[in-house]
């Protein structure tokens, strides 16, 4: 992979993180059809999410919970992998003041041509 392609991958994934975080949810939705394709699908066990306007409520609950109201922030978790269209990253989330981490996943993307987000597996 080129430094180039490597680069997008990496401002993917920062992108993908920071999102969560957003507290601005006109931003957020801005970011979600920038970042998915129209018919993207997030797996999460045991939901499923599929289109535009389920990921909006996936990540504006998500952000409600954990940021908002939990006082949490999340934040990328070590190296990225990358074969071809798939991307493997993990991630943490700790108090946005400080102290232990809440909790870790990993994060599996298959990306469209155009470099957006097709398939997103969260574990």
């Amino acid at each position: 992979m080129s430094q180039q392609d490597m680069s997008k991958i990496n401002h993917l994934v920062e992108r993908y993180v920071t999102l969560w975080n957003e507290p601005d949810a006109n931003l957020r939705n801005k970011r979600i059809s920038e970042l998915w394709t129209e018919d993207g699908v997030q797996f999460l066990p045991p939901q499923v999410y599929r289109g535009y306007s389920a990921l909006v409520e996936r990540v504006s609950d998500a952000h409600e919970e954990f940021v908002h109201t939990g006082g949490f922030l999340f934040k990328q978790l070590g190296e990225i992998a990358v074969n071809h269209n798939a991307v493997k990253f993990s991630w943490e989330m700790v108090p946005a003041v400080g102290g232990a981490v809440a909790a870790t996943g990993t994060i599996f993307l298959l990306l469209s041509d155009d470099g957006r987000i097709n398939l997103d597996y969260q574990f």
